[in-house]
């Protein structure tokens, strides 16, 4: 019976392959040729085939060799995952909670959930990692970090009314749990009130829009309304800072969106934009992580205390009370 060749064997395996020499190999690996040469040897003696041809020029993938390569690449990346998740696992049995971070601590009440997870029975040590919506799911995905905060459109049979329950996205892997619905605005130049006021996306579309990350909420969000349309907007000037995408804005320059809490205190002072009146976005803040992990002990646990921290009692899809939302549309 053939045993399971080690990872590290499959790793020197599929480097000579691409590299066509152990000496690039090696040094890619940071191994030394022999140790390659080792790994090769023991891989084609524990399989009974030969992997490559031996050449002066180098090595190339006999016909056996190009066969198991794909499988070897699939055998690799299924030891990553299980590693990660194995992490992962021992992570949450030390009871420690990888968190991701997005928009502002105060809007997101970051200081209280760190501080309930702190002083609870469980006294769970919390690590924090700053970035935007799309990069901290992709992180969750990929086993980097255990939960974290996300911002997607309000789904259409929400718009009006919510109940709060946890909804899952992209097929089921990732659970939301949702914890405030909010509107983003759409902000331009003073100078440019007849071009915005009354306009719909479409119109919209045809002016100058500031840039954002390409992982943000912010990009994603327009994306969504402006690709169904035909074309994205041209895209000036660059920020990932709300207060900054104000001044952009009032620079002369260019739209944005703009989150109607940070709006408010501008808007209080002479401010040099206008808000335009016919479109707006209606967004979820929301908890997230991998569906499959969503009942660990650590997690469930970091569910239920960002819901005490924002006062939202556990619903059942389909049961439970519901809270009025505003509706986005054109407006």
């Amino acid at each position: 019976m053939i045993e399971l060749p080690r990872t590290q064997a499959l790793r020197c395996f599929i480097t000579v392959a691409r590299e066509g020499t152990v000496s690039r190999a090696a040094a890619m690996l940071k191994l030394t040729q022999p140790a390659v040469s080792l790994q090769l040897k023991a891989l084609e003696e524990s399989t009974g085939l030969q992997l490559f041809n031996r050449t002066p020029a180098g090595f190339t993938l006999t016909e056996a060799g190009a066969a198991l390569l794909p499988l070897a690449h699939r055998a690799v990346a299924a030891a990553s995952d299980f590693k990660a998740m194995a992490d992962s696992l021992n992570e949450a049995q030390r009871g420690t909670l990888r968190v991701g971070t997005i928009l502002d601590p105060e809007f997101t009440r970051l200081g209280p959930f760190v501080r309930s997870l702190a002083m609870s029975s469980q006294r769970t040590e919390v690590f924090l990692r700053h970035g935007v919506s799309d990069d901290v799911l992709a992180q969750i995905g990929r086993g980097e970090l255990d939960v974290g905060y996300y911002v997607d459109a309000t789904p259409q049979d929400q718009l009006v009314h919510h109940s709060f329950t946890e909804r899952t996205i992209v097929d089921g892997r990732y659970q939301l749990a949702p914890l405030l619905c909010y509107d983003y605005r759409v902000i331009a130049p003073i100078a440019w009130r007849d071009r915005v006021m009354g306009k719909g996306w479409a119109e919209l579309a045809e002016l100058p829009w500031l840039a954002t990350p390409p992982h943000s909420g912010h990009r994603r969000l327009l994306d969504d309304i402006f690709r169904p349309l035909g074309a994205l907007p041209k895209r000036i000037g660059y920020t990932d800072q709300e207060e900054a995408m104000i001044d952009f804005v009032e620079s002369g320059l260019c739209l944005s969106l703009a989150r109607d809490n940070v709006l408010a205190p501008r808007m209080a002072r002479p401010h040099q934009f206008v808000v335009a009146d016919k479109v707006k976005l209606t967004c979820d803040l929301s908890f997230a992580s991998l569906a499959a992990r969503r009942q660990e002990p650590v997690i469930a646990h970091a569910f239920a205390s960002v819901r005490a921290v924002w006062n939202i009692k556990p619903t059942i899809a389909g049961a439970g009370p519901t809270r009025t939302r505003k509706v986005a549309k054109n407006v």
